[in-house]
């Protein structure tokens, strides 16, 4: 079933001083009908969050150019961007007095099949039309309380450590990313990434409501624009990418 996909990226300063994340699509220059999908999310110091994640998405691009589906593995490469995002990270914090890190989240998509990984607390969603298949675990104090059954959803927002992160690339511990994916693609199919600017203020049901019934680019402008609004002049950096799949029209 041939598949054409409208992808968009969009972000947001919200009401920091500083926009430290980052986030592309990159097409495969080996592979036709291969992609990158990445986001990154940094913090740690005024100008140090800005330049960990510029590095992720430095390290990813530079790395997905030698990518061949014939012969790569996806998550092998993913975990290879990690691995090496995380060093280079780390040797900048030795040469200045920052201490930068960075969360990661990034896909690659291929005809068939996608494939994605994460550190940190920056989300994957994969919806089917409005039904919300899959999304990235959080690596995080707060979900690890949700999934032992000491904390409740509802209380993930009012938490004081809510923010606490358990991996990130550029950390004191080497980082070992989780892992997804899904095969075959299918019409109707929305994967977006984002940072917890935008995810913090939505539950599955809006997003899959608004991911169902707009294309990437007006979905991106309404889901900012809503949670511009929510964060009621205390928003973080606000961050998503997103890639839709459709039928390709037969020809008559």
């Amino acid at each position: 079933m041939p598949l054409t996909l409208d992808a968009t990226t969009a972000e947001h300063i919200g009401d920091r001083a500083e926009q430290q994340d980052r986030v592309a699509i990159i097409a495969s220059k080996r592979a036709r009908g291969s992609a990158l999908v990445i986001l990154a999310d940094g913090a740690g110091g005024y100008t140090g969050g800005a330049a960990a994640a510029q590095q992720v998405i430095a390290t990813a691009s530079n790395l997905f150019e030698g990518f061949s589906p014939k012969t790569d593995s996806a998550q092998a490469l993913l975990a290879e961007i990690a691995s090496e995002a995380h060093t280079v990270i780390k040797l900048n914090r030795t040469l200045t007095e920052e201490e930068p890190h960075s969360t990661f989240v990034a896909m690659i998509l291929q005809p068939e099949r996608a494939d994605w990984g994460h550190v940190g607390d920056s989300r994957l969603y994969h919806y089917r039309h409005a039904a919300l298949v899959s999304r990235t675990p959080d690596h995080s104090l707060v979900e690890q309380m949700i999934r032992e059954g000491s904390l409740k959803e509802s209380e993930r927002r009012s938490f004081p450590q809510k923010n606490m992160l358990l991996q990130a690339l550029g950390g004191p511990e080497t980082p070992e990313p989780s892992f997804g994916g899904t095969s075959p693609l299918q019409p109707g199919d929305t994967f977006m990434l984002c940072s917890d600017g935008l995810w913090d203020y939505f539950d599955n049901a809006e997003l899959g409501k608004v991911l169902s019934t707009l294309p990437p680019r007006k979905a991106a402008e309404m889901l900012i624009a809503a949670a511009r609004v929510r964060a009621k002049g205390r928003g973080d950096n606000c961050t998503l990418a997103l890639v839709k799949l459709t039928e390709v029209a037969a020809k008559v």
